[in-house]
């Protein structure tokens, strides 16, 4: 097989071509900054109100206002986080999130306690990466100021009970905000944020199909927000900037096209990742899957190789045009174990070769096949020269010497 076949799509997507499609006149005819006051400036800023309106339908918001427009998940995280922190006037300031958040929400928590005063602590999540909500309820604190929960897991898929968690955490004092790192989660599940009690929620355009170097954050109405990035008075004074519009116009129109596509999100794409799972655990005697939520999203699926080092697994799959994951694509660069395998307490004999792969709605069979056929090939190979000769001959049998 000549292409790539691409199973990492939590770490990006493709643009849709009729993302593309939408955001080509923008770059040529109506490229005028809407601010202006002329009527060029009219069409770009028109396109802008309708994206937001498109932003507001896919995350179910009535007021298209409380939407604002970034330039990632990466900023609306910071953007969210650092507001609740500047804006609070409890000199002791508390913040809870969990063990398994995105490096984008735990750099911005470490940054806090290390220079800020902030303290901050970690909810658990159990041996199959779902959250423990009494625990976290539990650590909530008089000075506890916000609680910052993921909706869904960028290594495992496993999603958790933000509303929920939201509605308990206002019980205890409805003056704590909620930020949700909700990226993983837009365009797989559906997502309805009015009448909730989710202060902020975060997405970035392209997990799916939209391109990079767009994202959005939800402001619930009436929440204080102190900018994040200050200048011009655009987004209604809630980040300045020159608007990209493209960018934006991509984002409103790949929501709308994921929206359509949840259905197939949750049938052709789960089956495709089902058939992966399955394939995999039947044919290597040493795979064990880490993705054990109940709820997962139907794309991703997160399975350990024991006694083999994950790189050289991508290693051997680049080789066959097979393109996965060993984790965040944020922390790629790094040869330290997954925070959030080693926090739902993964063995440490799959630790170093678990492999995420991740679906979209461009996936094959034809590829999820090619997969099946010629991973247990790699892992064989890769077995013989493991420095753990005896477990992997014990778990394979006959089959290792094949």
């Amino acid at each position: 097989m000549e292409k790539f076949i691409y199973l990492d799509n939590n770490a990006t997507t493709k643009t849709d071509e009729k993302v593309l499609e939408a955001m080509l006149p923008y770059f040529k005819e109506d490229y005028a900054n809407p601010s202006s006051m002329y009527n060029p400036a009219y069409v770009t800023s028109r396109a802008i109100d309708n994206a937001r309106s498109q932003i507001a339908d896919f995350l179910g918001v009535e007021n298209k206002k409380n939407i604002v427009f970034t330039s990632c998940g990466t900023e609306s995280a910071n953007s969210a986080i650092m507001s609740v922190f500047n804006k609070s006037q409890n000199p002791t300031k508390h913040i809870i999130t969990t063990a398994v958040e995105h490096p984008c929400v735990m750099a911005v928590y470490e940054h806090l306690e290390k220079h800020h005063g902030a303290k901050a602590t970690y909810a658990r999540v159990n041996e199959n990466g779902e959250l423990d909500v009494e625990n976290l309820l539990s650590k909530i604190t008089p000075d506890t100021i916000l609680v910052s929960i993921m909706h869904a897991n960028n290594e495992t898929g496993a999603i958790y009970p933000v509303y929920d968690i939201a509605k308990e955490v206002k019980k205890i004092n409805k003056n704590i905000k909620v930020f949700v790192d909700g990226v993983q989660a837009a365009g797989k599940i559906p997502i309805e944020l009015d009448n909730t009690d989710i202060d902020f929620y975060s997405i970035s355009g392209h997990k799916f199909h939209a391109p990079k170097g767009i994202g959005a954050l939800y402001i619930k109405e009436g929440t204080l927000f102190d900018p994040y990035i200050l200048g011009g008075h655009q987004e209604n004074l809630k980040r300045a900037g020159t608007e990209n519009v493209p960018y934006i116009v991509g984002i409103g129109e790949a929501s709308m096209l994921a929206k359509e596509a949840l259905t197939i999100e949750n049938t052709k794409v789960k089956d495709l990742r089902d058939k992966l799972e399955k394939g995999i655990l039947a044919k290597i005697p040493n795979a064990k899957l880490n993705s054990k939520s109940k709820s997962r999203v139907p794309n991703t699926t997160n399975i350990g190789f024991e006694y083999i080092e994950g790189e050289l697994i991508l290693l051997y799959l680049n080789d066959l045009n097979i393109c996965a994951s060993s984790g965040s694509a944020c922390t790629s660069g790094s040869l330290d174990p997954s925070h959030v395998l080693r926090a739902q307490k993964t063995p440490f004999t799959c630790l170093h070769g678990s492999i995420r792969f991740s679906l979209s709605r461009y996936t094959t069979e034809e590829e999820i096949d090619y997969v099946i056929e010629k991973l247990p090939g790699v892992i064989n190979k890769l077995s013989k020269i493991s420095p753990f000769q005896n477990e992997l001959k014990e778990l394979w049998g006959d089959k290792f010497n094949e």
